[in-house]
């Protein structure tokens, strides 16, 4: 019989597990050194925050795994013997396989500082992460005070995880606005403002120096590039992930940042394939980056590589990138694209509303030669992902989708609308340029 291998159980590999099992009575494995069963990773925080148990972010009953003959794997892959099929463990033993599928994930990235081996240094991205905080940052009376270097999504998660327990949070970031290397810079600058609202001391146009330590090896504080010390117990290293592929080093598999694989997802290995956070196109797919370390892309990574497994060869296709996070109290949507000032196109314009409660704000990216609608970000507005991609597809217009914004919205029964502000505006501006 045929041995389907996964090595890693997030949801990518689950997901490409649970598809060929629909699709195929193929012996399917999957290995993990990391936890026994799948979790909800994006919802980590809530675990430390008190609103879930771990069981709750546990999508699938332990039955769900036999019943669906889905064999598990407590183990560390430390080497991939493609000529042999085989892989070896850390702790001993080995097993071979007929296909492979690599889905390991992202580790945190580090630029090499002084004290990362230190204790209290640490990451946010697995199980172990979790514990390690819930060890390092119980509350305020062990913890006085945390220094997050770094800003972006899992930033703002730590940050608003330890403020949650009154413990004291100062975030380097070194931009002049928070993830200003993605976002508009308006839309950056009132996240900034709304971070330093939950009692978070924001320091903008600062990076890490090093950190250092007590005589025992715990961390004590951290010293900036401007030369200041700020005591702290915890660091949080936030300043983005990598693929996880260390363990690849030896292999005959073709690796870049991630590893590298076309639209098939195929490796230049035969029967070897990456789905996920580890992937890398070689061939990037429109403006999408070749590493997508995402939730959704990684579930359709998964979908699409089972119906290659199975027989029926399926192109990945992500489609509109779309996206989805939480400041804090602001919901953050954006569909298309929306670039920041440094990486925004020659023929890009931008179209800002921000409510005065500096709650909420939408930018509208644009084609300023055609009035094409490229892209929407949404803070603190639900708005209806099939409605602006369908807007995408059909290449509406900037007026009309100015002009249609309640079509989207998710919520006009619960929620203040704010459409008619957002013309109103949008149209003082078009006489204004008229």
């Amino acid at each position: 019989m045929e041995h389907i291998v996964i090595i890693g159980n997030g949801i990518a590999g689950i997901t490409a597990a649970r598809h060929i099992r629909k699709l195929s009575d193929k012996k399917i494995t999957i290995i993990s050194a990391e936890t026994d069963h799948f979790f909800s990773r994006t919802a980590l925080m809530y675990v430390y925050m008190g609103h879930m148990r771990w069981r709750d972010i546990e999508p699938y009953e332990s039955w769900f795994w036999k019943k669906n003959r889905l064999e598990l794997i407590n183990a560390y892959v430390e080497t991939v013997d493609t000529n042999n099929k085989t892989l070896h463990f850390k702790k001993g033993g080995s097993l071979t396989y007929s296909k492979l599928i690599i889905a390991t994930g992202s580790v945190t990235n580090t630029f090499g500082w002084e004290g990362l081996e230190l204790n209290g240094v640490q990451g946010l991205i697995s199980k172990q992460d979790l514990e390690k905080l819930e060890k390092n940052a119980p509350n305020n009376n062990v913890c006085p005070r945390a220094v997050i270097i770094g800003g972006g999504l899992i930033g703002v998660e730590m940050a608003e995880m330890l403020r949650t327990r009154k413990i004291e949070v100062t975030m380097l970031v070194r931009e002049d606005g928070f993830w200003a290397n993605v976002l508009p810079k308006q839309d950056a600058k009132m996240i900034s403002r709304h971070i330093v609202s939950h009692g978070v001391d924001l320091r903008h146009n600062e990076e890490l120096d090093k950190i250092i330590g007590d005589r025992d090896g715990n961390v004590k504080s951290v010293i900036t590039k401007n030369g200041e010390e700020i005591p702290c117990s915890v660091v949080g290293i936030t300043t983005g992930v990598k693929p996880n592929i260390s363990f690849l080093k030896n292999s005959k598999i073709e690796t870049d940042r991630g590893i590298l694989v076309n639209r098939k997802l195929e490796t230049n290995i035969e029967d070897v394939y990456a789905i996920g956070d580890c992937a890398q196109q070689r061939e990037p797919i429109s403006n999408r980056p070749p590493i997508e370390a995402v939730w959704y892309t990684g579930r359709m990574m998964g979908e699409a590589l089972a119906q290659t497994i199975c027989g029926n060869p399926f192109e990945y296709k992500p489609g509109n990138w779309f996206n989805s996070a939480k400041f804090f109290d602001i919901e953050y949507q954006t569909y298309g694209w929306v670039f920041s000032a440094e990486r925004r196109k020659d023929y890009e314009a931008q179209f800002h509303w921000k409510c005065e409660s500096d709650l909420r704000c939408i930018t509208i990216s644009y084609n300023k030669d055609n009035n094409e609608f490229l892209g929407i970000n949404t803070f603190g507005i639900r708005m209806k992902q099939e409605v602006f991609d369908n807007w995408l597809n059909e290449k509406r217009s900037l007026d009309y989708v100015v002009k249609s914004l309640k079509q989207a919205n998710f919520d006009p029964e619960f929620f203040k609308r704010y459409e008619r502000e957002i013309l109103k505006e949008y149209l003082s501006l078009t006489e204004t340029v008229t």
